[in-house]
Formats: structure tokens, sequence, C-alpha cells
């Protein structure tokens, strides 16, 4: 029994004559009862359903309605009749989405995609894309139903009606998860009707504003524009270029493709480089690769091929350049996988991962290697700006010096720079004027014209042009201390200071 009140009879009888399905009926009703849309149009309407539907509804009717039994029982029929009249019809608000697009046939072919895709799973999200014509169409719906309720005394707002996609969760998921018990799933339905007709109408006469083309979409009517243009334009000048109630489509919608994607999985980790050719990332000039390999591919590879993902996003607490190396404790990384058909590893198995890794090239390692979430990889970021990183740089002098001469930078503390972006990394950078700190220095005399300089810096220095000066845009600098032109001949990252990811112990 449908949780239906006798004071909704000439808002179903209204939606029923305009060729609304049964559950469309149901949620321009306002009915929030899940269990209600969980069968076919046919029954949905029709007294006779299941046992156990018609006890859960029994229960939530009695309690949503203070009508009499007799009187919403005669209220169902009716329902049930005008729906049986016309059950071979596509619905004119939601075009056969909560009609035959709702049915376990629907289920059964979302379950063989899922299949097929050979994933690993234990949690269900549904998500659906509705074509915006279904935006149009409920309109027109509603402005036909809102005089008879305003007649009734009764209200009727447009955010209480039960939206389309969200009816449509409520009997799919558990018709999936009958079959799958939990994936994770998108589909998409195929636009059909009027919707440029009517969006062009739009754009020519009420907000223009709302259909502005943008260099990444493909039309300018998507479903937010629509959406945006309905709530401006005035139900006058709606009425006269589109009917109300909506027109009977010729045919329903239909499934354009169901694609079935994971849920990112987070990968994190510290990796150390010892190379002094190798780039973080692909080095790629003027689309040509210059260099045959790079960080983050040496740790992707065996990753993606351990939990089956497709692709990969790659990101580190700051990053070093493709002639520095990054020793003692390592630098912060983490990997989100892109629709990895494989979520979980035992630790056993992240630890032959990591070996894996390790194993495979001489240029770099890694250590900690875990699964995080994606609220954890904040932290990392955070540390950027806030910690502190140390560095050994191999100094060149052009004047001769000694022990002494150099042995006071020994004695400089918390010595504040101003550095201009640098002209290296100006093409991908905004010009500004950068305070850092270099906390500490220590120093390593060589020979006359050679030295070890150790810092410990606020994250986010520029040590090379700290050292040379970068044409004075670097102020004060190495050469200006020492009075002097230097060069840095070599750099290596000796510590990255951010606690994350959590050590693990070999």
């Amino acid at each position: 029994m449908l949780p239906l009140k006798d004071k909704d009879k000439p808002l179903v009888q209204k939606l029923l004559a305009a060729g609304c399905c049964a559950r469309c009926v149901l949620r321009f009703c306002c009915v929030g009862l899940h269990a209600a849309y969980r069968h076919t149009s046919h029954d949905a309407a029709g007294p006779n359903s299941t046992e156990e539907n018609s006890t859960s509804q029994d229960a939530a009717g009695a309690e949503a309605s203070e009508d009499p039994p007799s009187k919403r029982m005669k209220l169902e029929q009716s329902v049930s009749e005008a729906q049986a009249d016309g059950a071979s019809r596509v619905c004119v608000c939601c075009l056969g989405i909560l009609q035959q697009l709702s049915e376990h046939t629907q289920a059964v072919k979302v379950c063989v995609a899922v299949k097929a895709e050979n994933y690993e799973f234990d949690s269900l999200v549904l998500s659906v894309s509705l074509p915006a014509q279904l935006c149009v169409r409920e309109h027109s719906c509603w402005l036909h139903v809102k005089k008879e309720v305003r007649e009734k005394c009764m209200t009727l707002d447009k955010d209480d009606v039960i939206q389309v996609k969200e009816a449509f969760k409520w009997i799919m998921q558990s018709l999936i998860a009958k079959e799958l018990r939990g994936v994770s799933v998108v589909t998409k339905v195929r636009e059909v009707g009027r919707l440029f007709y009517l969006a062009n109408f739009i754009q020519s006469t009420a907000c223009p504003d709302c259909f502005k083309p943008t260099k990444n979409k493909l039309s300018v009517f998507t479903r937010m524009a629509v959406v945006k243009a309905l709530e401006k334009i005035p139900a006058d000048k709606f009425l006269k270029h589109y009917p109300c109630p909506p027109p009977r489509p010729a045919g329903s919608c239909s499934f354009q493709d169901v694609q079935c994607l994971h849920v990112a999985v987070f990968v994190a980790g510290r990796y150390n480089k010892f190379c002094r050719s190798l780039p973080q990332t692909p080095w790629v000039i003027d689309g040509e690769r210059r260099m045959e390999s790079s960080v983050e591919e040496l740790i992707a590879a065996p990753i993606l091929s351990a939990f089956r993902a497709d692709g990969f996003n790659f990101s580190s607490s700051g990053r070093e350049d493709v002639d520095v190396r990054t020793l003692g404790n390592g630098r912060p990384f983490a990997m989100e996988l892109l629709n990895p058909h494989r979520s979980r590893l035992s630790r056993a198995e992240m630890k032959q991962l990591q070996e894996a890794i390790n194993k495979s090239s001489d240029k770099i390692r890694v250590r900690d290697l875990q699964i995080v979430t994606r609220e954890a990889t904040g932290r990392m970021k955070e540390g950027e700006e806030e910690k502190t990183k140390s560095y050994t740089a191999l100094v060149w002098t052009q004047k001769p010096v000694q022990k002494d001469d150099i042995a006071f930078l020994d004695e400089i503390k918390e010595l504040s720079i101003d550095q201009k972006t640098p002209l290296r990394v100006l093409h991908r950078r905004a010009l500004a004027v950068r305070q850092r700190l270099v906390h500490s220095m220590s120093t390593r005399l060589l020979d006359p014209h050679h030295f070890y300089l150790s810092l410990k810096t606020q994250a986010g220095t520029y040590i090379k042009e700290f050292v040379h000066g970068d044409f004075g845009r670097t102020k004060p600098n190495l050469c200006e201390l020492l009075k002097t032109d230097t060069d840095i001949l070599e750099l290596d990252v000796e510590s990255v200071d951010v606690d994350w990811p959590p050590a693990i112990p070999e």
C-alpha cells in the first residue's frame, strides 16, 4: 500500500492524465519511502504488490497518512487503473528512466559490465548522469500542477519534488547489490528529445549568460547551464515556447554507456635518487622525449602492475632538479592510482612490491611504501612550506680561499634572503620576490677553489641561486658574503623534514 493521502488525489489525477508514470507521481507527491519505488512501474502503482513490500508500505503509509485505509485504497486503485491503461507509454517526465530502465534486466547489464572488468571490491557506489532534457520536462510538469496545488491551498516547492536521479538510485542500488554485493558504477544515459530547441530559446531570449562557451566543453548546453536558465526564465515566457504538460516523447531514453570505475587508491612512501641525470617527471621538450626514464615512472611501473590500475597521478614534497641527488631519509611522495582493479595488498605484499621497485633500478630506492587515505596525503603538502630541508653543495670559488676565509659562514644563523623568481624557472613560476631563511651553514674545505657547504634552510629556498647569486636576483648571496664569484658544481638533498608517511620498520 502506497503512502499517498486523499489530499494528493487531484495532483495524482492531473499527473496521470498528463502521461506521467506511477513513480513520477510518487516523486511529485514527495513520497520519500524507498520501498515504494523498488518495483516495476505497474506494481508500484497497484494495490497488489508483493507481500513484503505491502507490509512495509502499510506501516509507513499508516504513519504518514491520517486518511482511512478505504480512502487510500481507492486512491491507489485509481492510480493502478490509470497506469494500466498507459503501461506501454513512455513517461512524459522521466522519459522511461523510472520505467523500463529501472528494471532487473538493466541491472543485469550493469553487472555484466562490472564482472567483465574483474574488479576486487567490497563497497557499492552508483553514480548516474542524466540528460539535461529531464530538467526541462520536470519544470514543465511542475508548472502544470502548480496551479492545481495553489487552488487546493497546498504547497509544493520545486525543491520538495524527489529527483529522478535519487529515485533511480533507490531502485537500482538494491538490484545491483543483490547481483554483485558492492561495486563502483557510473551510468550514463543518452540524451534525447527537444533540449537544443528549448536551450536555444532560453539562450536567445532569457539568459544568454547561462550559455557561455568554454574551452573544455563541446557544448554550451550543459545540465548545469539549463538548470540555471530554468531558474531565471519567467513562467509565462517558458509556456510560450514549450508545452505544458510536456509532449509525449517519440521514444524513451536508453543506456549510452556503462563505465566501471573503482575509487582511487593512494600509495605513499619515500624515495632516494642516486643518479644525477634523472628527472623526477618525464622530460619532454617540443614534443620530444629527452631522457629515457624518470623517478615517477621507475616507481610507478611495478605499482601499476600490482594494483592493475589504468593510470596514476604523482606528487611529492617538493622536487629536485634533474642533476640533484636525494639522499638521507628520502623525499615523501604519494601516488593516486586511477581505476585500480585491485585495492588491497597485505603488508607482506607491499613489502614485496617495495623490493621489486628497488631491484628494478639502481637509480632510485623506495622505503616506507604503504597504502594511505586521500585525506592523509594532505599532510605531505602542508609541510612543504613549513618544514626545513638540508642540503650539501660542492662550491667553486674564483678566488683561492683558506679555511679561515670561509669559517665565518659556520657562525651565521637565521640568515634572511630575498629571492626573485630564478631565471631558470621564470617560464613556469610567477615573477615575485620570496623571502626565505637559511637557518644554519657549515663548511668543509677541499682545496683552495672548492669546499663543501652544508645548509639547513626553509623549504622553498633556491640553493643554486643562493650560491651563485643569479645575476643579483638573490640577495644576500654567497658571492657577496665571500666577496668573490662562486658557483655550484654539485648539490645533494640530505633530508626533507616532513614527518610523513609513517616509518615502517625494516
